[in-house]
């Protein structure tokens, strides 16, 4: 046999003793690029199925009436005078989809943000499904490719295999489902944080071009919500450590994409080797770092003065009569910002939210006030089970696995500042409040699989590793599938599931007005006819929906006969004359899990 033809018998060959593999597996791996692509699409495609059809189906819950409003000014009136507490970003994002809508708005029309969304809904002539279908798609496109960021940077860390479970998680995950698919701001702003986080890490490898990059996704959420800028700081000090970790001499080794594994291995996460003990701190190097950092500052700035002017060129600008007077520290802090006037305005009014005092409502027990466990508990409540463990382990395997601990603040810091912030905050409304847990954890949760490799093998092995994480990841998506369409009452199955979350929460957790439509159908298919007394919590006209109904408080109790239908977040924050109505009726039937018909003798 020839010599070159020897030589490529030998490589090909097993070694002597080894045992071949199965024809099967050997097939998958030749093949396994082209399932993973397979994976990931079937993964997006279901999260979009998911999303699209529960737009479709619901309408406008609380907020989104006045997003969309606002939304129609900015495209057809270049005007910023509605809902100055938020940036304009998230509602330009809104008008993409509305300039296909091309919904009519009285160019005269004079009234508050809240008659504003009333009167582009239903007093203009618009059809309110077209029109809040077309603002809800942009949301929806920005959802899945913030999947694309999860599952990049979760393969940075963990590879392929890890990058499906981080995907499968958000992809899954009944909180971004049911937010990703409205026409709000919580899922875009999460998404373009968890972007500049990612561009930040892999700028340890090389600044440019991911630091200026990072910068303007930071600047985007910045521009989205304000409850963002507690990460600017953070953000900046990380890119700070990645510049020093780029530019020391033994750093930014790391090829800019880590090869995927499969075969067990993954790159030290470090991107290199580490320092030589008791090298001194190059002061030139600290310079330029923070010199990195002062440039993302102002790219930051530029974007949201950028979200701004491409609303109003020339930011024409009234403070409203009733803004909130600031003092302290939040007022320094507002005096200082390099920002629009308007968005500095827009935190005052925040401000003014924060020191009202709102009612909240967990696990049966209706409070005014705040409570600082709140948030923590409502997590606990709508986490899917798989999905809380995974988090745990993910986090765990950040801090203790020596290769991957360079990631730990990246993907652990930011969620935890934000929800710490979050927490101290007066409004129990709603996990939405923490959305970036699901966005910024499920990437941790990917890492699970390296962990894997190089615990599970003293004491079991491979296999048992995959066969739990993989397990855990069935049952996260069984969960979630099980609640279709019904993501925003979504409670998990240690707490009763969709069907008991009212018990325990309330507001945007369960109710926000989402299943007013529903309700129309439930009405014309099995109560026909019947007298109807509704108490609504929510931003729909139940006219537009061919519901005639009265508000059974307006009326002698003896007067209330026939049909009952409640809000759920109504009962939990029922008054006296309420709960009167409701203990001598009898529940008969529910819709979406968020709205309860009671039979009135």
């Amino acid at each position: 046999m020839p010599t070159f033809l020897a030589s490529r018998h030998d490589e090909r060959a097993p070694a002597k003793g080894a045992v071949a593999p199965h024809p099967l597996l050997a097939r998958l791996r030749r093949h396994r690029s082209a399932l993973f692509v397979v994976a990931v699409a079937l993964l997006l495609v279901q999260m979009a199925v998911a999303m699209v059809s529960t737009a479709v189906e619901q309408t406008p819950t609380i907020d989104e009436p006045v997003y969309v409003g606002t939304a129609t000014v900015y495209v057809q009136q270049h005007d910023l005078r509605y809902n100055p507490e938020h940036p304009p970003l998230g509602k330009l994002i809104i008008g993409t989809g509305l300039l296909f809508a091309h919904p009519h708005l009285d160019p005269g029309f004079r009234g508050d943000q809240t008659e504003l969304g009333r009167h582009v809904l239903y007093e203009s002539g618009n059809d309110p499904w077209r029109v809040m279908l077309w603002a809800r798609l942009p949301v929806i496109v920005l959802t899945l490719l913030f999947g694309l960021v999860v599952l990049a940077f979760a393969r940075e860390l963990a590879g392929r295999t890890g990058a499906l479970v981080a995907l499968a998680l958000y992809a899954f995950s009944p909180d971004v489902i049911a937010h990703g698919s409205l026409a709000t701001l919580d899922v875009p702003a999460a998404g373009f944080l968890l972007t500049s986080v990612w561009l930040v890490w892999r700028a340890r490898r090389q600044p440019l071009p991911y630091l200026p990059l990072s910068a303007a996704a930071l600047g985007a959420a910045v521009a989205t919500k304000m409850s963002t800028l507690p990460a600017i700081p953070v953000v900046l000090l990380l890119a700070m450590a990645s510049v020093w970790h780029a530019r020391r001499p033994d750093g930014g080794t790391a090829p800019p994409t880590v090869p995927d594994a499969d075969d067990g291995t993954v790159p030290d996460a470090d991107g290199g080797t580490a320092p030589p003990s008791g090298t001194r701190p190059d002061l030139r190097l600290l310079g330029q770092a923070a010199a990195w950092a002062a440039g993302m500052a102002v790219v930051v700035v530029a974007v949201v003065w950028a979200a701004y002017l491409a609303v109003d060129p020339r930011l024409r600008w009234s403070a409203p009569a009733d803004l909130p007077a600031v003092h302290g520290l939040r007022a320094f802090l507002i005096g200082h910002l390099p920002l629009p006037t308007p968005y500095r305005d827009g935190m005052r009014v925040q401000f003014g939210f924060e020191n009202a005092t709102w009612q909240g409502f967990l696990f049966g027990h209706l409070y005014r006030g705040h409570l600082w466990y709140y948030l923590p508990a409502a997590l606990l409540v709508k986490t899917p089970l798989g999905m809380a463990a995974l988090w745990a382990a993910g986090s765990l395997t950040l801090l203790t696995v020596r290769r991957l601990r360079p990631a730990a603040p990246y993907l652990l810091v930011p969620p935890a500042l934000l929800l710490a912030t979050a927490m101290t905050g007066s409004r129990d409304l709603g996990v939405r409040y923490a959305l970036f847990m699901p966005v910024f954890l499920a990437v941790a949760a990917g890492c699970t699989v390296a962990a894997g490799r190089e615990a599970w093998p003293r004491w079991a092995g491979r296999a048992r590793a995959g066969s739990v994480t993989a397990g855990l990841v069935l049952f996260v998506a069984v969960s979630s599938l099980l609640t279709y369409p019904y993501y925003l009452p979504y409670a998990n199955e240690a707490f009763g599931g969709p069907a008991k979350t009212y018990l325990r929460l309330h507001d945007s957790n369960v109710d926000w007005g989402q299943d007013l439509g529903r309700l129309a159908d439930r009405l014309k298919e099995r109560h026909p006819h019947e007298r109807v007394w509704l108490v609504y919590k929510g931003a729909g006209v139940p006219s537009a929906y061919g519901i005639d109904a009265r508000d059974p408080r307006t009326v002698p109790a003896a007067r209330v006969h026939g049909l009952l239908v409640v809000s759920d977040t109504a009962i939990d924050k029922a008054d006296a004359r309420l709960r009167s109505l409701l203990a001598t009726s009898r529940r008969i039937d529910e819709v979406g899990h968020s709205m309860t018909l009671f039979r009135r003798p």
